[in-house]
């Protein structure tokens, strides 16, 4: 397993990313340039510069999203972006291992695991039991939306909600209150726009994105 992290700091892995959804926006990706020889060379380890903490919806795939090569990201993907122990297991690697310097959560507009969550708390809507933890844990972050809203500005709202939920989670366990004492990472909230492509950052870093 990899000890060494990348030899970039938080602030500039975040500007990279921003540069890189910038391209992907512009039509400028630069996808051509993976070889034969560059999966070669990635071959003997990684050393991501970013790790980015995603729902699973296919039209949201971070890597295209940044346009950032093979080797680039370190990406975790489950439907609504919730917490478990798995989750948790695999960014631990990210921070303990890869030493990642900027760690991302990425909502999305229109989520249908928080559009779930919201169905269940309006109705009590019944969920297929697999689908039901996922709402469970999506529904500990949704607390004080404004029933009065419509339907549309609620899921906006819990789409945010639900990120800064989970960002919260991650600050806060041990590992991640260790990593922030430190001083040597950041955790950034972002919400991915399905219409035009565009990632919108989330105000604040760190333990004052909450």
């Amino acid at each position: 397993m990899a000890t060494l992290g990348p030899n970039i700091s938080a602030d500039e892995a975040l500007q990279r990313l921003i540069e890189g959804n910038e391209r992907f926006l512009g039509g400028t990706t630069r996808w051509d340039r993976v070889t034969v020889a560059s999966l070669a060379t990635l071959a003997s380890g990684q050393q991501p510069f970013a790790t980015i903490f995603g729902c699973s919806d296919s039209r949201v795939p971070p890597e295209l999203v940044f346009d950032a090569g093979l080797g680039e990201l370190f990406v975790v993907r489950v439907a609504g972006n919730v917490m478990s122990s798995e989750v948790a297991g695999s960014l631990q690697y990210a921070g303990s291992h890869l030493r990642t310097p900027l760690f991302v959560v990425l909502g999305h507009d229109g989520c249908g695991a928080v559009a779930a969550a919201l169905e269940t708390r309006r109705s009590g809507a019944l969920q297929l039991s697999r689908i039901r933890i996922l709402v469970d844990s999506i529904l500990s972050g949704l607390d004080g939306i404004d029933p009065d809203l419509s339907p549309a500005e609620q899921l906006s709202l819990a789409v945010e909600r639900n990120v800064r939920w989970t960002l919260r989670q991650i600050a806060e366990s041990p590992e991640g209150q260790a990593r922030l004492r430190e001083g040597q990472i950041k955790l950034k909230g972002g919400i991915y726009e399905l219409a035009s492509g565009r990632v919108r950052w989330l105000d604040g870093d760190a333990m004052t994105a909450f």
